[in-house]
């Protein structure tokens, strides 16, 4: 496994990559944006992590242009910012996953596993018609109205998982094991913010409710 670590804190990047390469990973490290960028270029990584306030180019900016060129790895955020807001902000720009500062290495492990586990896993290289939704498995893409939801790899994990699931309610313990793994340590403001950033993408092209929540038990999709 190949890891990007963006962070310019030195001291931090020098026990995590201490500590990633003596649990046997391969590990590169950039000291601010624009260099983890350079990176992205020369080598394809299998996940990205990056600290959300950096020099020259913020994580934000990295995600976003990331995504806009179609990297397909995971993306983790580091940041010190826990409001929902900025939470769904890294999360609409198409990051993987977050972590909040201060954190500890074995938390940070297991969520780069679980990113790595579930992009590995082979995926059916064909498309299903539920309702107005094309699902292409192979490309990790959502249609509707031939308009691409420019879902992350996350959100096509939660959305997938529910519209294959199509008028049936899906648990919130099913959605966090399938989605997540159950080794994390999810919040319920984790999902939620999930599930409105989907329901703000699918708002977009087309009315009426299509995630319904069913209260204290999960979400079904009704197409």
């Amino acid at each position: 496994m190949l890891i990007l670590l963006a962070e310019d804190d030195k001291k931090i990047a020098e026990l995590l990559i201490h500590l990633f390469r003596k649990d046997g990973y391969q590990i590169d490290h950039a000291k601010d944006g624009v260099e983890a960028l350079i990176y992205t270029e020369m080598n394809q990584y299998d996940v990205v992590i990056l600290d959300w306030m950096m020099p020259n180019k913020s994580g934000v900016e990295v995600l976003e242009t990331l995504r806009l060129e179609k990297y397909q790895g995971g993306i983790l955020m580091l940041t010190a910012k826990d409001t929902i807001d900025d939470k769904i902000e890294g999360l609409e720009l198409g990051a993987d996953d977050y972590l909040v500062k201060p954190f500890e290495y074995r938390e940070l492990l297991a969520r780069v596993h679980a990113l790595t586990r579930r992009s590995s896993n082979k995926i059916l290289d064909d498309s299903v018609v539920i309702g107005p939704f094309i699902l292409n498995r192979s490309r990790k893409s959502v249609f509707i109205n031939h308009t691409d939801l420019a879902l992350s790899n996350r959100e096509f994990q939660l959305f997938s998982l529910l519209l294959e699931n199509n008028h049936q309610v899906v648990t919130r313990e099913l959605i966090i094991d399938r989605v997540w793994g159950l080794d994390q340590e999810i919040s319920q403001n984790n999902l939620d913010a999930f599930i409105r950033l989907l329901r703000k993408k699918i708002g977009k092209v087309m009315k009426g409710s299509v995630i319904l929540t069913v209260r204290g038990i999960g979400y079904r999709v009704e197409v």
